[in-house]
């Protein structure tokens, strides 16, 4: 296989519709304190895929900067917190964070916490980068992860079912069950939501360069960097290889998804399942920023067709190639340079989380 490096196992399937291909399709969902909102979870709710929990000892690590963190203060966040976790009956130990690697090295004390048994889950608050974080030290283990929905979008936070409400949340927690979700991989990098090539990630490095805490928010500083991204319109020359079968293409985005996306008006950019076992790759067609803007249009209203408009492929494993040494790639709202080929695989139930319990 050129490129080599990956084994990848399933062979190109049916075409299919995927996630919304540009950044404003995606509405944020203000949290308030508290209202009490949920939605359902999409997880298979299986006897042998769940197991009750105890979740009595936590420690909670909560990103400063966080989108609803930002927002609402980390003073008033503190507040919520203590009294919510007391009036549930929860020992928590809370570690308020400024920084992806002290929120690293904070998540990384907890799970040595737990490993030693003295807590029963850890809780993550923050963003998808930041809950990416966590899982990736908590992939693997025993230890159940707790979400709770500080970010802007919480793309992971919704697809587990988890209130939009930080005391709704809190409370949930006491009731929760652990569910084993997947999680997927590229050249070994942990995502829980998807993994981007193309126009996304030059957006990604643009807004967190423009963005100013207290200056220029973060959808001012996505909305400047999405015009640059489509000015500059980068499309690469891909391959993309899936047990002996190969799709060339030369695309402005290729999006990898861990389990697959919906494209319904009323479902967009959300999933139904977090373990179903397959990674969802898909490939745009659209070959100019006009094209590039009218899908991303028909994506929001539901009206994205396969074949016409994009290229998709399921499989456990994947590899990228390319004519270039080095990727730019984003991976749950973070973004890195990564060498090629790129190694995408799934890892089917590789993450316990707290989930809740079904009435």
């Amino acid at each position: 296989m050129p490129g080599g490096g990956c084994a990848c196992r399933n062979k190109i399937a049916e075409r299919a519709v995927p996630e919304v291909w540009v950044a404003a399709s995606f509405a944020p969902s203000p949290l308030s304190i508290p209202t009490g909102h949920t939605i359902d979870s999409p997880l298979t709710k299986a006897s042998d895929r769940s197991r009750p929990v105890e979740a009595r000892r936590l420690h909670v690590v909560v990103n400063c900067g966080a989108g609803t963190v930002e927002r609402l203060g980390a003073d008033a966040v503190r507040q919520t917190l203590e009294t919510a976790f007391a009036e549930a009956g929860m020992s928590a130990e809370l570690s308020f964070i400024d920084g992806k690697a002290d929120v690293g090295h904070a998540a990384k004390q907890a799970a040595e916490q737990a490993a030693r048994g003295e807590i029963d889950a850890v809780v993550v608050g923050g963003g998808d980068g930041t809950v990416r974080t966590v899982a990736a030290l908590l992939a693997g283990t025993r230890t159940p992860l707790g979400v709770l929905p500080l970010g802007t979008l919480n793309h992971f936070a919704r697809d587990l079912g988890m209130p939009l409400d930080l005391a709704a949340a809190v409370r949930a927690i006491a009731g929760f069950q652990a569910e084993a979700v997947d999680i997927a991989e590229v050249n070994g990098t942990v995502f829980i939501n998807n993994s981007s090539i193309g126009i996304y990630p030059h957006m990604v490095a643009e807004r967190k360069r423009r963005h100013l805490p207290g200056r220029v928010g973060k959808w001012v500083a996505m909305t400047l960097a999405s015009l640059r991204a489509l000015r500059l319109f980068p499309r690469r020359r891909l391959v993309v290889h899936a047990e002996g079968a190969a799709l060339p293409c030369r695309t402005p985005c290729l999006l990898v998804g861990n389990n697959a996306y919906e494209m319904d008006f009323l479902s967009l950019g959300t999933r139904k399942h977090l373990d179903g076992g397959k990674l969802h790759l898909y490939v745009a067609r659209s070959a100019t920023p006009p094209a590039f803007l009218w899908l991303g249009l028909r994506a929001v209203l539901g009206l994205v067709r396969p074949g016409r408009d994009l290229d998709t492929i399921t499989a456990t494993s994947a590899e990228v190639t390319s004519r270039a040494s080095r990727l730019l790639v984003a991976f749950d709202g973070e973004v890195e340079t990564m060498a090629t080929p790129l190694c995408y695989r799934i890892r089917p139930r590789g993450l316990q989380v707290l989930v809740p319990v079904e009435a």
